[in-house]
C-alpha cells in the first residue's frame, strides 16, 4: 500500500486496473511469527504492510527494523490497541520514528473502528486510513483451507487483505 504525498482518505480497496493486491498484517511485531512471515515474503519477493502496535515496537525493535530493512511498509495501529485517541496514535508514531527514523503515513484503527473523530484525527496527523475488503479471520483461528477459499473467492484487483502477525493463542 502506498499513499500519495499530501492526501488523506479512507481505503477499503484500491482498484488499480491490474491484479495487484495488498497483504496487510496487524498487531505486531511478534518475536516469532513476524520473522516467519518475513521469511516467506522474502522467498516469494512479496512486499506487505505491517500495521504495528507501539508497545510491540518497543518490545521487539529488531523485528520492527527488519520489516523496514526488507522494504515493507509500516503503518500505525495505535500504541496499546486498547483505544483510539490522539495520544495513542501519536505515541505509536513516536515509537516507530524514534527507533527507525521512519514517519508512517498509514493508519489502521484497531478492529476497523471508524467514525468522524477517527477520520478527523487521522487527517490532522496526515494519515490515510487503510481498512480492508477481505478479512481472513485468522484471529479467530480459522483453518488455512477456509482462509484460502475465502480469499480466492473474493479477491479482485486492488483488494486489501487483513491478516495478523500477533495472535493470542489463549483465546
Amino acid at each position: 500500500i502506498s499513499a500519495e504525498e499530501g492526501t488523506t482518505g479512507v481505503y477499503h480497496c484500491h482498484d488499480n486496473g491490474e491484479m495487484k493486491i495488498a497483504l496487510t498484517f496487524d498487531d505486531g511485531p511478534h518475536p516469532i511469527l513476524t520473522p516467519k512471515i518475513l521469511d516467506i515474503l522474502k522467498r516469494y519477493q512479496i512486499k506487505a504492510t505491517f500495521f504495528v502496535v507501539g508497545e510491540n515496537v518497543g518490545h521487539y525493535p529488531d523485528v520492527t527494523q527488519r520489516i523496514l530493512n526488507e522494504g515493507h511498509e509500516i503503518g500505525n495501529h495505535t500504541h496499546t490497541h486498547d483505544k483510539i485517541d490522539l495520544t495513542e496514535i501519536e505515541r505509536c508514531e513516536k515509537a516507530i520514528y524514534e527507533l527507525t527514523d521512519y514517519q508512517p503515513k498509514l493508519f489502521r484503527p484497531p478492529e476497523g473502528f471508524l467514525n468522524g473523530t477517527v477520520k478527523s484525527m487521522s487527517a490532522t496527523l496526515g494519515y490515510n486510513i487503510i481498512l480492508w475488503n477481505i478479512d481472513t479471520r485468522d484471529w479467530d483461528h480459522t483453518p488455512p483451507e477456509t482462509i484460502c477459499k475465502n480469499v480466492t473467492e473474493h479477491i479482485s484487483a486492488g483488494s486489501i487483505i487483513l491478516m495478523h502477525d500477533y495472535i493470542s493463542y489463549n483465546s
